[in-house]
């Protein structure tokens, strides 16, 4: 899978993108990264990427001409990236936001700065996604939030293929705790049931547990997740108040 991050500080990405399993992704051919200044598309001898917003107010705007000259050049190559901007404005960005952006063979991610991009940028990208309510200084974080869960999903890149499936918001739920050894660590112990060896019952008290973090943690995950009638039967009995 490739990935254009169309930006204005592509060093920002240097190690993040050279470092475990991002590194480990490339090194097997399953990820290419493609880091694009911005400032390589101006055409002034300046290189001006932004300017004061039209009706006055603070900051400065990313001009829209070096951005869209950026993504049109990336039209030259074999297929056409799917296009994305980061923005506080887009979808929320989900795990099943992240499985669907998976399947796609290249996606372009534009890192907005300052105090954003100029609104006719939006008629050039194919969806804007947010990564939470929350203010970051540009769109670099942002991208490396979308990159990296993205890219686990991609086959050939996690040693383990089964780690993505089985890791929290894959099927709607937070992931059941999870323990290794010693089994006693100043007094706390790992749960019987999973130094049995009964795997069926293993996999229940996981599913339960995944169902009992979500319902404390996060009980709004339950109405989008898919549950079968056991799980809402259990779920049915944390809700009940407690006797005694």
């Amino acid at each position: 899978m490739r990935f254009h991050v169309l930006t204005l500080f592509p060093e920002f990405f240097t190690s993040p993108l050279s470092s475990t399993m991002l590194q480990k992704g490339q090194d097997r051919g399953a990820l290419q990264f493609m880091l694009h200044n911005i400032r390589d598309y101006t055409t002034d001898k300046h290189r001006v990427t932004d300017d004061y917003p039209y009706g006055g107010g603070q900051g400065m705007v990313m001009k829209p001409e070096p951005v869209v000259a950026a993504l049109e050049a990336l039209d030259a190559l074999s297929e056409r990236p799917w296009r994305i901007l980061l923005s506080p404005r887009g979808q929320r960005f989900t795990q099943q936001r992240a499985v669907a952006l998976a399947h796609r063979p290249a996606l372009v991610l534009v890192c907005g700065r300052y105090e954003g991009v100029d609104e006719r940028v939006r008629e050039f990208v194919d969806e804007e996604l947010s990564v939470g309510d929350y203010v970051l200084s540009g769109g670099e974080t942002a991208a490396l939030a979308v990159i990296d869960a993205v890219s686990r999903l991609v086959p050939g890149v996690l040693g383990c293929e089964t780690s993505a499936v089985d890791e929290s918001f894959s099927d709607g739920l937070l992931e059941y705790p999870q323990y290794t050894r010693p089994p006693d660590f100043r007094g706390l112990t790992v749960p019987d049931v999973l130094r049995s060896g009964d795997h069926a019952t293993i996999a229940r008290w996981r599913r339960e547990e995944a169902l009992r973090r979500t319902f404390e943690h996060r009980p709004d995950l339950l109405a989008l997740a898919t549950l079968s009638d056991d799980d809402r039967a259990f779920v049915a009995t944390l809700a009940r108040p407690a006797h005694g």
